[in-house]
């Protein structure tokens, strides 16, 4: 997303969240971070399935100063029955998208946005889609530290500097890279600033999850996240954690028969991960 974009989308969600006055006030009710003790978990939630091999969750979270509410959304997805693939808005003929649009277009039951991209759309980092290298030089960018690669169907998340193309049928570029192998990364640029965020990452039993924050205003950090996709008491346990592109970018869809989830952003897309049954 461009410095543009993100101006008018804390513009539109600030004149939205004016006549919020009515919320209340005063410290949250919930198990505190300890990276963040003004920030808590005010509903853990729990993964319900959707489909075979597809799960949903919502945690909720409440910021004390400034007073925010903040629901975490997230799908996880049995790599052995789903499979995701790196899609582009380019192969419908289309610059950019809304990801439900394109999840629509391509049959994907679920589909969240991708890596960062410029002003015309051009995605930035290192892109495979397809078995055909989009952008094949990998960014030195000190943000764009990881790639979701997928080789025979089954994804993996590594550091850039251990990553070659030939690894991968198809991979994107995005960052910072949060967890590696359940350790958390040092972030040294803006690892306390608060915004919407878009996240892929895989936990202890080689499931993959995706996760977008939902809320009028405000988000979390990296520094946050890092704890509640790491530590054992928030129950995602997570091995392995890429921030995907934030901001008005970050948006989710996710259907499978009578479910049907929706974070909407405020700027279309060029490149998109949907989640598709494998077939025998």
């Amino acid at each position: 997303m461009t410095l543009r974009q993100s101006s008018l989308f804390a513009l539109l969600f600030f004149l939205i969240a004016l006549p919020s006055t009515g919320w209340s006030q005063g410290r949250p009710n919930g198990t505190r971070l300890k990276s963040s003790p003004g920030l808590a978990v005010t509903d853990l939630g729990s993964w319900k399935a959707v489909q075979k091999g597809a799960e949903f969750r919502k945690m909720a979270l409440q910021r004390e100063d400034p007073h925010q509410l903040i629901d975490l959304k997230l799908a996880r997805f049995d790599t052995r029955l789903i499979a995701p693939r790196i899609l582009r808005s380019a192969q419908y003929n289309v610059k950019s998208v809304n990801v439900k649009t394109l999840a629509e277009k391509s049959g994907a039951i679920a589909a969240i946005n991708a890596n960062y991209f410029d002003e015309n759309s051009k995605p930035l980092g290192f892109l495979k889609a397809a078995s055909s290298e989009v952008t094949p030089q990998i960014s030195p960018a000190a943000l764009y530290t990881g790639i979701l690669a997928v080789k025979d169907h089954l994804p993996f998340i590594v550091h850039r500097d251990r990553f070659t193309p030939e690894q991968a049928d198809e991979a994107l570029q995005a960052g910072p890279l949060l967890l590696m192998k359940g350790d958390s990364l040092t972030v040294s640029l803006g690892a306390g600033r608060q915004r919407r965020r878009a996240l892929v990452g895989i936990d202890r039993e080689q499931r993959l999850i995706i996760a977008v924050t939902d809320s009028l205003f405000g988000g979390l950090s990296w520094v946050e996240l890092q704890e509640l996709f790491g530590a054992a008491q928030w129950r995602l346990q997570t091995r392995d954690l890429l921030n995907l592109d934030g901001g008005g970018s970050a948006q989710l869809y996710l259907r499978a028969g009578q479910f049907e989830e929706y974070v909407a952003g405020a700027t279309e897309v060029p490149v998109v991960i949907g989640f598709f049954p494998k077939t025998n």
